[in-house]
């Protein structure tokens, strides 16, 4: 017993002697101004999370790789993410929660998210004509104050408005706005997903923002495609 307490602690020290071994050399330049661990160099934790979100052809999203060096945070990230955004359990369709994300990006200025959730929408609708015209919208919403113009139904507007003071001013948000979602047919399981996925944009755009995350090598559009399974994070 002893014997194996000795080699489990050796273990541990050798973890923690090569994770900080590889904190010290990998350098970050050219994706965020925080060092990060490239896939080849990960061990342990790490390169299973890795494994786990890795895109077709290998490619593993900037934003997710800015976790590295705390791979239990990435693990948090994308259970967040995945359940958030691609669960079964949703009933609004996937364009229009990465809709929703966009604008929340938008509003934040953060144009890492607003370029891979554009392009996740715009695969989704399968119409470029409709997404190009949904971004042109959202961008003159997020620039003024501006009336709406005919791109969005009333129930889409009214999502919008809620999403828009949620974003901006969320000290300013009342029980009116959930009682104007509910009169255009928004159900309150609904109106949580709204928030949800306006709330997780809040955090991912702060992410990206605040290690200045880069778009280079990252593939666009790519999501986890499964929905029925939350534990399956590949993207596709």
């Amino acid at each position: 017993m002893f014997l194996l307490f000795q080699l489990q602690h050796y273990l541990q020290l050798v973890t923690i002697a090569t994770v900080t071994y590889l904190e010290n050399r990998t350098s970050g330049e050219g994706m965020s101004w925080i060092k990060t661990i490239a896939y080849d160099e990960s061990i342990g934790p790490l390169r299973s999370a890795y494994r786990r979100i890795m895109g077709p052809d290998g490619q593993v999203d900037n934003i997710m790789a800015l976790h590295s060096l705390r791979p239990h945070t990435m693990d948090g990230h994308m259970r967040l993410y995945k359940n958030v955004l691609h669960h079964s359990g949703n009933t609004l369709p996937k364009w229009w929660l990465e809709t929703i994300g966009t604008y929340v990006s938008l509003l934040n200025m953060c144009n890492y998210c607003v370029e891979h959730h554009y392009h996740g929408l715009r695969r989704l609708l399968g119409d470029d004509d409709r997404a190009h015209a949904i971004r042109k919208e959202l961008e003159r919403l997020a620039g003024s104050d501006a009336a709406p113009g005919t791109t969005f139904s009333p129930a889409e507007i009214e999502t919008l408005r809620y999403v828009y003071i949620l974003t901006r001013t969320p000290y300013k948000v009342t029980e009116e706005q959930i009682r104007a979602l509910r009169s255009n047919g928004i159900t309150d399981g609904e109106i949580l997903e709204i928030n949800q996925v306006s709330a997780y944009f809040a955090y991912a755009n702060r992410t990206v923002l605040g290690l200045g995350c880069t778009l280079d090598g990252d593939i666009l559009g790519l999501s986890p495609g499964d929905s029925a399974e939350p534990d399956n994070w590949a993207h596709g």
